[in-house]
């Protein structure tokens, strides 16, 4: 058993682990899951500058990603959809109305510009080998922004979940400008949907928004939706109003859906109901207003961690600084190099070198006749000297292109590899002025494809409080009370006790000193002839309210007085605010009064009654039993 237990515990956590790390949590230096990562490596490795069937990057990407065709075209879809890193051909579905895309053997698609500047980096991508050995993935992509930010996602793991937003890819430029600057910064989301969000509880990625549809009630027998709240589509949206109406919650006359490129809702109301008494019901009782709870939870170093966005931004500024030096390092190296060939081939050519080689037997001798030749100019050839591949090189070059060198061409050359290096030895000194500069770069290109959507922002950001069930219903239930037969409810006959919503709650004090809440506003129940209090439970209310109860008590017949708030309950929990068997006299719920007790009569007593204010007594807890008024058999009460 021992055997079998660890194998469980080793199995979970090795279960978990892959769950995590690789399958529904992003990582922050990309922002990318697994899958997304390998579909974007696929249309690297494919990119020709056209368009690919999306069945044939599945099919290609099914290299990397051992889970199926199914889980790799979905999340191309999605992916496209973002309209940020794919480009688009074809019918990808309809993130407004929830439409699915055509089968992948019609649609195309291909990697945009803005991915290759922000994810390609060939010379600095970590790779690793791919699930059968066969093939080298990406570890991960040296990403230049925060693009966990830019994409939002949610993801459910073993024991954990992310629930991440997804922010305007201009507004996160601009932020991380601001970080690399030492300037303050805030970011808020923005859905692809539009809509209205409120951020008051938004604590920097974390917390929870609401966000709401946006309605046109400028008709005042119509509601027309224009944008919806993030997450819904105009199907779920209609179904919720529909199930409203179905529970009597709104009235409407018909409802009609004529969303095509842009959502357009139409509901027309019922006669004698009007817009602007129906918005509220509206957000209270369908998807046009909701609350979503945040979860910025990305794997840092193989692990995971609950981040701000501000930490974010940081992060990947600093991440902007380091891949820029690397990548300029990188250039330099390469120009370096280029630059001593071209040094090589100068000497090698200008100085008539090859000739010697002319009369050599071997190649051995061939190769010494090449390094004794440079022998005088060691010095221009600099440090490190004559390599042996510099010498198969010089020996590559062909007959035409000796005869044909052109001496002036090459030094224009060289002096633009040195006017570059010293370009690249300049911006290495000054990181953050370069990488501002990057950052512009890329708000510019965005902004030029404005067309497609990507640089506007969309979703309104505005206060607002979240619209109560109670706020939203009309009291337009009779909750009546038949004291002579005892029963309570709105199918009764009887007494009004008030105009009560089905969101509202009553509390019901009866003739022997027990109150209760129901759960719900009853048709007809039975409480007993003689309750001594019904109201609306509104714990607001009752809170200032003062409920003092005079009675009898069980055993000596003497009367006592409680004041107390009753503040808290349990639906449908009796509770009792008298000792068992006590006969309760009274019950008010006035600040202040009088009464009078007569107590019962005895031979040689002449005082039969005691007279008393309540607000004498001061106000105590529900448990507590109460002040004795007197130390006499009470026989009735006389208030006034």
């Amino acid at each position: 058993m021992a055997f079998i237990k660890q194998l469980f515990d080793k199995n979970f956590l090795e279960y978990a682990s892959y769950v995590i790390k690789d399958r529904a949590i992003p990582d922050l230096e990309d922002g990318l899951k697994p899958v997304q990562r390998r579909i974007l490596h696929s249309l690297f490795e494919m990119d020709d500058g056209k368009f690919h069937k999306v069945a044939n990057v599945v099919g290609h990407c099914m290299k990397y990603h051992p889970h199926g065709d199914a889980s790799i075209g979905s999340a191309l879809v999605v992916l496209a959809n973002k309209d940020l890193f794919i480009e688009r051909q074809g019918n990808f579905g309809n993130i407004f109305t929830g439409d699915e895309a055509s089968a992948a053997r019609y649609i195309e698609c291909r990697v945009s510009a803005l991915a290759k500047d922000i994810f390609y980096a060939p010379k600095l991508t970590p790779m690793t080998d791919s699930y059968d050995g066969r093939n080298k993935e990406p570890v991960l992509f040296p990403a230049k922004i925060p693009v966990v930010l830019v994409l939002g996602t949610e993801g459910i793991a073993v024991g954990m979940s992310t629930k991440i937003l997804p922010h305007n890819i201009l507004e996160v430029l601009e932020a991380e400008k601001a970080c690399l600057e030492a300037k303050a910064f805030q970011l808020y989301p923005d859905f692809p949907t539009g809509g209205i969000v409120d951020i008051s509880e938004y604590k920097d990625g974390n917390g929870k928004v609401l966000v709401r549809a946006k309605l046109d009630t400028s008709d005042p027998k119509r509601i027309i939706i224009r944008e919806l709240p993030f997450g819904s589509t105009t199907e779920s949206l209609i179904n919720s109003v529909e199930a409203a109406v179905k529970a009597g919650r709104i009235k409407i006359q018909s409802i009609n859906d004529f969303t095509t490129e842009k959502v357009e809702i139409e509901i027309r109301l019922a006669r004698g109901v009007y817009s602007e008494e129906t918005v509220n019901a509206l957000f209270a009782f369908t998807e046009c207003e909701q609350s979503i709870s945040v979860n910025l939870l990305v794997i840092q170093d193989n692990l995971p961690v609950v981040m701000s966005i501000t930490r974010i931004i940081q992060y990947h500024a600093q991440q902007l600084q380091r891949l820029l030096s690397k990548e300029l390092e990188a250039e330099k190296k390469e120009l370096q190099e280029k630059l001593r060939l071209r040094t090589l081939e100068r000497i090698f050519i200008e100085e008539q070198l090859y000739k010697a080689i002319e009369t050599m037997k071997s190649a051995e001798a061939v190769e010494q006749a090449v390094v004794q030749g440079f022998s005088p100019f060691m010095k221009e050839v600099g440090k490190g000297g004559l390599r042996q591949e510099d010498v198969e090189h010089l020996l590559r070059i062909p007959i035409r292109r000796i005869s044909l060198y052109d001496t002036a061409k090459v030094r224009a050359e060289v002096l633009e590899i040195n006017a570059r290096i010293k370009e690249i030895n300049r911006h290495l000194k000054g990181i953050i002025p370069y990488a501002i500069g990057f950052l512009d770069g890329l708000i510019a290109k965005i902004k030029a494809n404005e067309e497609l959507g990507r640089g506007q922002r969309k979703t309104l950001v505005q206060a607002f409080a979240k619209v109560a069930l109670k706020e939203a219903v009309k009291k337009d239930l009779e909750l009546r009370y038949d004291r002579e037969r005892g029963y309570l409810g709105t199918a009764v006959g009887g007494e009004l006790v008030d105009r009560v919503s089905p969101f509202d709650r009553i509390l019901i004090l009866r003739h022997n000193g027990t109150y209760t809440v129901p759960a719900d506003i009853p048709e007809k129940t039975f409480i007993g002839s003689g309750a001594w209090w019904i109201g609306v439970a509104d714990k607001e209310a009752l809170a200032a309210l003062v409920f003092t109860l005079i009675y009898k008590d069980a055993k000596t017949g003497c009367p006592w007085i409680k004041r107390c708030v009753i503040e808290g309950w349990i639906m449908n929990k009796e509770y009792a605010l008298v000792p068992e068997g006590a006969q309760v006299l009274h019950v008010d719920t006035r600040e202040q009064f009088t009464f009078s007790a007569y107590y019962v009569h005895k031979p040689r007593v002449r005082i039969t009654k005691g007279s008393f204010k309540a607000q004498d007594y001061p106000v105590k807890g529900l448990k507590t039993a109460g002040l004795k008024l007197a130390d006499r058999a009470v026989e009735r009460l006389e208030v006034k």
